[in-house]
């Protein structure tokens, strides 16, 4: 069957319309760039926390595999906690304290410096999130900076270790920041979960950061896949449903064209 010069020029612009639309959808499936962040980011002194730090893989042709956390230890935290994920091994480094930290669950003289996560994988495109228990949080700060460095399968390692600094643009690989408030009446009974492990630790932090690595079974990877695939579906099927529409359009026209 011959086709007129109209309608093979109608049926490239349609064409044209439709490989935008692809991808459209493709680029709305791909999350956004984002950083290592910790949430919350704000904790009142004193409290004991949950923190979490979302990882994602900005990588297109490689995986995470390795995670190195930074605990700082000019302001001590007597008792740091990992929670236990799925697939990857974790590794608790200590060091010795110059003035020991006295708590209401004793005195410590040690104290976590480091949590490395081995041995895992983050697929591009997606992240992991990364769990610790902190008790107590320091009185004699307004900030923690949790500075991180992360290691790709291809050899790639992005260090997020830059110090945001108010009024200034934000750094291209600014470390995670928990901002700590004063504390009020509310904040007293904060976090009382982890408060049963301090009375054994009084000799210091590296058994008990060992042991609550071993005691956690619960996965958080779990429920960020489900979350991740329920977004990514949802994503499809919007550009599904727009390229359906295009095509529809097409034939209206092609029709309208073949009616003249």
């Amino acid at each position: 069957m011959l086709v007129s010069p109209a309608r093979r020029t109608l049926l490239r612009r349609s064409s044209a319309v439709l490989g935008a639309a692809a991808a459209l959808v493709t680029a709305a499936a791909l999350p956004a760039s984002a950083h290592v962040s910790v949430t919350p980011d704000t904790a009142a002194q004193g409290s004991t926390q949950e923190l979490t730090f979302k990882v994602p893989n900005e990588e297109s042709n490689a995986t995470t595999t390795e995670i190195q956390l930074q605990i700082p230890t000019d302001h001590p935290i007597a008792q740091v906690l990992p929670r236990a994920v799925s697939g990857w091994t974790v590794t608790v480094k200590t060091v010795t304290l110059a003035k020991p930290l006295v708590t209401d669950d004793g005195t410590f003289t040690t104290a976590v410096s480091e949590i490395d996560w081995t041995g895992g994988s983050i697929p591009a495109g997606q992240y992991q999130d990364f769990q610790i228990s902190v008790d107590p949080l320091p009185t004699d700060a307004d900030q923690l900076v949790f500075k991180a460095v992360q290691t790709y399968s291809n050899g790639d390692v992005v260090r997020w270790i830059d110090v945001p600094v108010a009024g200034q643009a934000e750094p291209d690989h600014p470390a995670p920041v928990l901002t700590l408030t004063k504390a009020t009446g509310s904040d007293s009974g904060s976090g009382t979960s982890s408060q049963g492990n301090g009375a054994s630790n009084n000799s210091g932090s590296n058994g008990s950061a060992s042991n609550g690595a071993a005691a956690a079974s619960a996965d958080p990877s779990s429920a960020s896949a489900s979350s991740n695939g329920d977004a990514t579906a949802a994503l499809w099927l919007g550009g599904l449903g727009l390229a359906a529409g295009l095509a529809a359009l097409v034939l209206v026209l092609l029709n309208r064209r073949r009616s003249n």
